[in-house]
């Protein structure tokens, strides 16, 4: 969802990647609430973020704080920024009450990016 948001709000003004520490797939959940506000996210795969060893980067962009704690480190100068959220994946319920979740994660992930993009 934070690479949909961030690629949709930020237009061409970053490159953006995406990755995880325990990539499986782009959960339905995700890609029901993102279409809601009108990003598909669809296409979307989810990767390892071995997938991006040795590259450099600007900023690093934690949300989980697993991810924090067992982010590797790139080369270069890049930023790292950690933003501690609830994983929406472990939700339990109902579809319902699962997507409610989804939903929370991406406003709050709306506001933290909007807020990003304004001081970057």
């Amino acid at each position: 969802m934070a690479e949909g948001l961030l690629q949709h709000e930020a237009g061409n003004r970053f490159q953006v990647q995406s990755a995880g520490v325990e990539p499986s797939r782009v959960r339905p959940e995700a890609i029901e609430v993102m279409r809601e506000i009108g990003i598909d996210i669809s296409t979307h795969r989810s990767k390892a973020v071995n997938e991006f060893a040795g590259q450099e980067f600007d900023y690093v962009i934690t949300v989980c704080d697993n991810a924090k704690q067992s982010c590797p480190v790139f080369p270069g100068s890049a930023r790292y920024l950690h933003w501690s959220m609830d994983d929406p994946a472990v939700a339990q319920g109902s579809n319902e009450e699962r997507k409610t979740v989804f939903r929370r994660v991406r406003d709050d992930l709306g506001t933290r990016i909007h807020s990003f993009i304004k001081e970057n």
